[in-house]
């Protein structure tokens, strides 16, 4: 069965992704993440006005567009937070669930989208590939919650669409505390590639190991000093 998902990927400045989802049967779509809109808007305006798209929602104001926001409470001109777990559809096939991963903001969803087996999730300023983002309105208990409860509990290959690319800095403090072959190949791969977006998974992150790197036992306390860590590098 032919893929009803098409997930068209933006890089722009301050390595900010930006993400068009397509319901193939439908060409309904959403953009998720655009945070520099001047960047976005004229890939945008292409696919709308050659009609390989239906712009449904956005997760950020653009001049001239009277869509729905869909976010975080704090998003800039939200128009719907879902609730946690909340699901809801792109078009026909495109299933989504809300997921409610505060820390880095307390506002934060992460995005699981499914169609059929695929199974991908866009984890914004929460899970990078390598990392996690910086603990800004959260507390470790949070961001433990976040990534060993929420985001952990997905299936093992969903694949992961984070809000920046930062893997390449966050693979130099993983080689200080882990010497494993999965940290070694995600090595390789970050120096010959210049996005990592969707080539990993959430099994991927898996490495329960690297508690051994921080001298504690508590999971949330783990995550604390990971992240103290990071921090101090």
């Amino acid at each position: 069965m032919a893929t009803r998902l098409i997930l068209r990927t933006g890089v722009g400045s301050s390595n900010n992704y930006a993400y068009l989802v397509t319901d193939e049967s439908s060409k309904d779509a959403v953009i998720i993440d655009p945070a520099n809109p001047p960047e976005v808007a004229p890939v945008l305006k292409d696919v709308i006005d050659s009609g390989k798209i239906n712009l449904t929602a956005i997760r950020s104001q653009f001049k001239d567009l009277n869509l729905p926001v869909i976010g975080g409470k704090d998003c800039e001109g939200v128009t719907r937070t879902p609730q946690h777990e909340e699901t809801f559809k792109i078009g026909q096939k495109v299933s989504v669930k809300a997921l409610h991963t505060p820390c880095h903001t307390q506002d934060s969803i992460c995005w699981l989208m499914e169609d059929g087996d695929e199974k991908v999730v866009f984890t914004g300023d929460t899970l990078f590939i390598g990392g996690c983002g910086r603990f800004f309105e959260g507390t470790p208990a949070e961001m433990h919650t976040a990534l060993n409860k929420t985001l952990a509990a997905l299936p093992d290959h969903t694949k992961v669409y984070p809000g920046h690319e930062y893997t390449k800095q966050n693979v130099k403090f993983l080689t200080t505390v882990l010497q494993t072959e999965p940290v070694k190949r995600l090595q390789a791969f970050a120096e010959n590639n210049q996005q990592t977006q969707g080539k990993f998974t959430i099994g991927d992150e898996k490495d329960p190991t690297v508690q051994k790197a921080t001298g504690k036992t508590d999971p949330v306390d783990v995550v604390g000093k990971l992240r103290e860590m990071k921090n101090n590098m």
